[in-house]
């Protein structure tokens, strides 16, 4: 399921990831600058060890740091520059492609126990939280990881209804109650307050999961239709990765995209995406 070369040809390519199939390709020289421009961040906020565990051992502080790191992300226009020079580099037309803002993901050291981040641990879809079916996830590790410490696929319920509650997500509402949920929790108990998408019933006894290792930035690329749950890890340190979401304009308007199987969420996050064109030229 996990390929390692793309096809020369970009139309191929969407094809096969709306058809399910997931590719990790070689880091380039805009994933290595995406990587370096955060790398470059971590070290200003937690210094060079930026992945262990005593930075986060006060939740609280993490957390703090971690959005005012998250909204100078954000703030920056480089990153997105930086963005539609690999979204060129992997063959779509800048003009035609729109992204939403790099995002920073922090996994930590047994998180999964605190209650806060349970959300993160939830089996879902990307489109769930009511993006179209068109979109392409593109995330990129910041560091080399074994397949432990990222997460996994269902590859058997790409086309298979999963039980879910996707239907109390509507974008318009969410980013009313608080516009800073685009960039990451803001407030400590969002992930307590906030409501997320999330399987309602259990998957298929002995469903199959599919992970995978990698090397820092490397680029992977995978329908946001894919069922896929983040890893709960004990190895003694912090996981940081990138992601962001990434809509082919000619295939959404034609309605080409991954087969909508079970996703009731209800707006549209396109509408604030940013076009790849328009960030080159920024």
């Amino acid at each position: 399921m996990i390929r390692h070369n793309a096809p020369a040809d970009n139309a191929e390519l969407r094809q096969a990831l709306y058809g399910s199939e997931v590719f990790l390709l070689a880091a380039n020289a805009a994933s290595r600058a995406l990587g370096d421009t955060v790398r470059t961040l971590l070290h200003k906020h937690f210094g060079p060890d930026y992945r262990s565990l005593e930075h986060s051992a006060d939740g609280d502080a993490f957390f703090g740091r971690m959005g005012l790191l998250r909204r100078e992300l954000y703030l920056q226009p480089e990153p997105q520059r930086l963005i539609a020079e690999l979204v060129s580099a992997l063959g779509f037309d800048p003009a035609r492609s729109a992204c939403d803002p790099l995002r920073l993901r922090a996994i930590l050291h047994e998180g999964e126990r605190n209650p806060r981040a349970k959300a993160v641990y939830y089996p879902h879809r990307d489109t769930w939280y009511s993006h179209s079916q068109s979109l392409i996830t593109c995330w990129i590790p910041l560091d080399d990881l074994p397949p432990e410490e990222t997460f996994v696929f269902f590859p058997e319920q790409f086309t298979q209804v999963v039980p879910n509650n996707s239907e109390i997500f509507d974008y318009q509402r969410w980013v009313e109650r608080d516009w800073n949920l685009k960039i990451g929790w803001q407030h400590k108990d969002d992930g307590l307050t906030a409501q997320y998408p999330e399987l309602t019933g259990p998957l298929p006894e002995g469903a199959p999961r599919v992970g995978f290792s990698c090397s820092r930035d490397q680029i992977l690329l995978f329908a946001g239709h894919h069922l896929h749950q983040t890893l709960p890890q004990s190895r003694g340190r912090n996981r940081f990765s990138l992601d962001f979401r990434l809509v082919q304009l000619d295939d959404h308007e034609a309605g080409r995209g991954a087969p909508n199987v079970d996703n009731r969420s209800t707006g549209s996050a396109l509408p604030h995406y940013i076009n790849c064109a328009s960030a080159l030229r920024a």
